[in-house]
């Protein structure tokens, strides 16, 4: 059982792959870089993401997967592949009936990251949440996974839920990596950080 790192999809792309255009799925400033440095560490990539958009109609699966294709184009390019990808399509408020429905793995549930575990025999408790939101938050602690929680948002208010609290907080991703590699607990192949 190995360790990974989760990212919202917000923590990765620029506009959170809203658009339904895939060709406006750009990467974040370092992020090739960041998530080279995370795999070489030993740490899998695995983008967990709600996308309640497709309940709604927005936006359709297949349109999801070109911006998601796009994605990992422009990671190939860093040499890196993510190693899953597990998406929430759910809204109790949708308009399509597939999809709307209350389930366990819009976050802040930790469905999508138990689902990952089990497929790929991630060791949750060596393994990290990152994204731009409590409810990522929430969902990382909920699943056993250390947390950081990236500040280029503002949250108001203070949290009096300890689960929606990070055990980090980093201005960009590069910041969130160093705390990673730099936390007692880093796989033991570590050797190209």
């Amino acid at each position: 059982m190995g360790p990974a790192v989760f990212f919202d999809d917000g923590a990765l792309a620029r506009d959170a792959l809203d658009d339904t255009d895939p060709t406006s799925t750009q990467l974040r400033n370092g992020a090739g870089r960041v998530l080279s440095r995370l795999q070489r560490c030993g740490y899998a990539l695995v983008l967990v993401t709600n996308q309640p958009r497709i309940a709604h109609g927005l936006i359709t699966e297949t349109e999801l997967e070109r911006a998601w294709e796009r994605l990992h184009m422009q990671l190939v390019s860093h040499g890196v592949v993510l190693d899953a990808i597990y998406c929430c399509p759910h809204d109790p408020d949708g308009v399509d009936q597939r999809y709307a429905l209350k389930c366990a793995c819009h976050k802040p549930q930790p469905g999508l990251l138990f689902r990952a575990a089990a497929r790929y025999s991630f060791d949750l408790l060596q393994s990290w949440s990152i994204g731009l939101s409590p409810d990522d938050i929430e969902a990382g602690h909920r699943a056993g996974c250390r947390t950081v929680l990236l500040a280029d948002r503002v949250h108001t208010g203070a949290s009096q839920n300890p689960l929606r609290i990070p055990d980090f907080v980093a201005p960009d991703l590069a910041a969130a990596a160093e705390v990673i590699v730099s936390e007692p607990g880093v796989p033991e192949h570590q050797g190209a950080a």
